[in-house]
């Protein structure tokens, strides 16, 4: 009984440091005082968390205001140099890995190119495991300060796969467009990847690392619900519910790119028919140019597609917009606003964002076509209560978002790091690692 009283009490008090951490991450700073209401603490605890996490390097101070009457308050918070993060975007077109500080500023970055259809399970492997090795080398930190590597992915991932060698189970990767079935990610790279074995490793699908990145920090922050699209080589999308420090948030993956816009329409790339993915990704954006006869190289890529079809329908004030060009992106804008529209009425968001590399190129131009169509396909009353913009963030959301995976469960854990020698990554993984409020305090 002693020792289950004994868990029980810690636990609370991580639970208060995860409170007092969460509440100065994403408001702060603040002050001892004004910690005591957004937390439900009293003023003894917010004092013991407060010199707990600032004697471990955790909290910072931030300046002093003047208050009433009073002597002036110190702000606290978070410390940036407390902790270090990677985040990784698997993209279709590069491998991106970044490191960042607490603050997720950034620190080091390095991308390695990858050629078209080149995703080789191995060269993925070793793009990272390169990656990781140099972005450290680059800020000359050290790897014992990591508190963890997110990775984004194509693909739906299954949690707990087979059991490895050293008796832990992985997250595996089922990305049937990219040539994946069933790959172990997570075990392949902890295997290749050169940190120590206590460093968690956190995979989630590339559009929910988007998401969360616009949720936290992007167009999504103050949303009760939101949709996030990721259009790139492929498509993607995600939806999440409630506000970040909510216990009962949930942020749902969603295969969008593969919903039916075109009944007996063209094959996509994941074998089926009439895809959104077959008509408003990169991918299908280039052979779709190339049939119309647009002047592309053979060996032209996604990107270099697109820069194409965009320069010859809006070629500026002296050229002649291509009308070929023109009407093949005025249809890429009907299929993505109706693709949209099936996103208001399946799940009433107030927002819709828009992003990934080649939305972020087709956004500025086709937005106004986009909301126009997706008006006309989404029931009247769900469309009026939804706005579709584009996302915030840039080209790195998604390597931000995934930054935001080992740095959730370093907040939820009340800024405790994994113990030395611990082999895996924690039990929860990415999704389940959100902000947690527990609501019994140890005061």
């Amino acid at each position: 009984m002693a020792e289950r009283n004994r868990r029980t009490v810690r636990d609370l008090r991580r639970g208060n440091r995860a409170r007092v951490l969460q509440r100065l991450y994403f408001d702060g700073p603040l002050s001892r005082q004004e910690l005591g209401p957004v937390t439900g603490l009293s003023s003894g605890s917010i004092s013991n968390v407060v010199a707990e996490l600032s004697a471990e390097g955790l909290l910072e101070e931030a300046g002093v205001v003047d208050s009433d009457g009073g002597r002036p308050r110190t702000l606290l918070r978070v410390a940036p140099d407390g902790g270090l993060l990677v985040g990784i975007d698997i993209g279709e077109t590069r491998v991106r890995v970044e490191l960042f500080d607490l603050s997720l500023a950034e620190l080091a970055r390095t991308e390695r190119l990858l050629a078209q259809h080149g995703y080789d399970v191995e060269r993925i492997v070793a793009h990272v495991r390169t990656g990781v090795a140099d972005v450290l080398r680059d800020a000359g930190a050290d790897p014992r300060r990591l508190l963890g590597i997110g990775i984004g992915v194509p693909g739906i991932i299954e949690r707990d796969g087979p059991e490895g060698p050293d008796g832990t189970r992985g997250a595996v990767v089922h990305g049937q467009t990219i040539g994946w079935r069933a790959v172990p990610f997570e075990q392949l790279l902890r295997e290749a990847v050169d940190v120590p074995p206590e460093v968690p490793l956190f995979i989630d699908n590339g559009a929910k690392t988007l998401g969360q990145a616009e949720m936290w920090f992007g167009g999504g922050r103050g949303a009760g619900a939101a949709a996030i699209a990721l259009i790139g080589s492929g498509v993607g999308a995600c939806v999440d519910h409630g506000d970040i420090l909510d216990e009962d948030r949930t942020s749902l993956a969603l295969e969008w790119g593969h919903t039916t816009v075109q009944l007996r329409g063209r094959r996509c790339r994941c074998g089926s028919i009439g895809c959104l993915e077959a008509y408003a990704g990169a991918e299908a954006l280039r052979e779709r140019w190339r049939e119309a006869g647009g002047p592309l190289p053979e060996d032209a890529d996604d990107e270099t597609a697109l820069a194409a079809l965009l320069a010859a329908a809006y070629p500026g004030r002296r050229g002649t917009p291509d009308p070929v060009a023109l009407a093949l992106l005025d249809e890429t804008a009907e299929c993505l606003g109706a693709a949209l529209a099936d996103l208001v009425n399946l799940f009433l968001p107030e927002r819709i964002l828009i992003g990934g590399w080649a939305g972020l190129l087709l956004g500025p131009r086709l937005l106004p076509e986009i909301r126009r169509y997706a008006n006309e396909y989404a029931l009247s009353h769900a469309a009026a209560r939804t706005t579709i913009e584009m996302g915030r963030l840039g080209p790195d959301a998604v390597t931000v978002g995934a930054a935001t995976l080992p740095l959730a469960d370093f907040l939820t854990r009340g800024g405790s790091r994994p113990a030395p020698g611990a082999t895996g990554a924690p039990p929860r993984t990415a999704v389940h690692a959100v902000r947690e409020r527990h609501r019994t305090p140890v005061n």
